[in-house]
């Protein structure tokens, strides 16, 4: 048998330099609090932004779908795997995102994995920003396009590389990530847009974190710029504010139909179960409803930020409710996250290198709409307590 005491070696050399991330077990539903190892803890760290995760109203229309559709697909959607209820979300998206239509795959990741390629091949160009999402990367990997990365939000660098090698590809395209979730910046969508009609290129932006938290009710990036036809694809996911599982893409009638005849993950990979196309559905009709769950969740996340930066906590220029505390050193990222979890009973995962730079390590901490202003005055306690034992700052 192969020799891979080498695995042992990796595994060391990870602890040894403070990257070793513990992976906590959740026993309980994905909330404000949750039970690990027995006990309940103050959940800072999820990306359930709207708390519609274990939402009553998801709950029943999950186990309603399950009931009329059964547990899974059976099949891919090419073949014998596409529901009613697929269709029925799929409209749901594409009326929601104001765009003709809309294709769903079974994860957000598979989205870029498997539309990507679809717009760009090795004839074409693309233009990527510099931060974007590893699954766009991946996604860009696979096209065999030539790639050339601009700086991170600048339309200047991007410009600049659009008017030097745009005329290399046959098809064009500029993908940037709406919101960048580790940092919460926003990306310039609206003078992107401006630069790449100059230059005869499709825009391919990735809204996984502004869905539910930007525009009116929730509809992401492209809304909260007034930009609604005018960018080509925009895709996102369902397994962050609306809480279950999956993912889309909404673009014109006819490149989703294209869609569904070449991505792979729509072709190769069975269909989104009933169940979590139920659930999507019940979140998109919530926040359709009324905006009352973006609104608290934006008014926890600037009292959050409010908090840390009085305390004296570095955090990055976000414009969004991800709010990264920057501490810099890896292993006390680490120590401080454990003191967290240990002494305080908050729940406030690291985040190190190689998700973020060296030197630039955080806990990323993400406030709800069902975090109450005493779980946030305890996060911010905590915090306090930890930096002052571990003599942070």
């Amino acid at each position: 048998m192969t020799d891979l005491s080498w695995v042992n070696e990796e595994i060391e050399t990870l602890k040894n330099d403070g990257r070793y991330i513990p992976i906590r077990i959740l026993e309980s539903p994905q909330g404000s609090h949750v039970k690990i190892e027995g006990k309940e803890v103050l959940n800072m760290c999820s990306n359930n932004y709207l708390g519609l995760a274990n939402n009553p109203e998801v709950k029943k229309a999950v186990i309603d779908a399950i009931g009329q559709y059964g547990m899974g697909a059976g099949a891919v959607r090419s073949i014998a795997g596409t529901m009613e209820i697929h269709n029925k979300l799929e409209e749901k998206v594409a009326s929601f995102k104001h765009m003709e239509s809309s294709l769903v795959y079974q994860g957000g990741l598979l989205a870029n994995l498997g539309t990507i390629p679809v717009l760009v091949g090795k004839e074409d160009v693309i233009f990527s920003e510099e931060l974007n999402h590893a699954s766009i990367i991946d996604g860009m990997r696979l096209s065999s396009a030539k790639k050339y990365v601009y700086n991170h939000m600048s339309v200047e660098d991007l410009e600049r590389k659009m008017k030097e090698h745009r005329k290399e590809g046959k098809r064009s395209l500029v993908v940037t990530d709406g919101v960048f979730s580790m940092d919460g910046d926003i990306a310039p969508v609206k003078e992107i847009q401006e630069v790449k009609d100059r230059y005869d290129t499709m825009f391919y932006v990735d809204d996984a974190h502004g869905e539910g938290v930007l525009g009116k009710n929730g509809r992401g990036i492209v809304d909260h710029f007034g930009l609604q036809g005018k960018v080509e694809v925009e895709m996102g996911t369902f397994s962050k504010a609306l809480g279950s599982m999956g993912g889309f893409v909404a673009g014109s009638e006819k490149l989703i139909d294209l869609l569904k005849q070449r991505a792979r993950p729509f072709l190769f990979s069975s269909a989104l179960n009933p169940g979590d196309a139920a659930g999507v559905l019940k979140s998109i009709e919530i926040m359709e409803r009324d905006d009352s769950l973006v609104k608290k969740l934006w008014d926890n996340a600037n009292y959050l930020q409010k908090g840390f930066r009085d305390l004296g906590f570095k955090l990055t220029s976000t414009k969004t409710p991800i709010t990264p505390v920057v501490i810099g050193d890896e292993k006390k990222t680490l120590e401080l996250s454990s003191y967290l979890y240990r002494n305080e009973g908050v729940f406030a995962s690291p985040i190190v290198f190689p998700t973020v730079a060296k030197g630039l390590a955080r806990i990323r901490v993400m406030p709800s709409a069902i975090h109450s202003k005493e779980d946030l005055k305890k996060t911010l306690e905590a915090f306090e307590k930890g930096a002052k034992a571990l003599k942070i700052h």
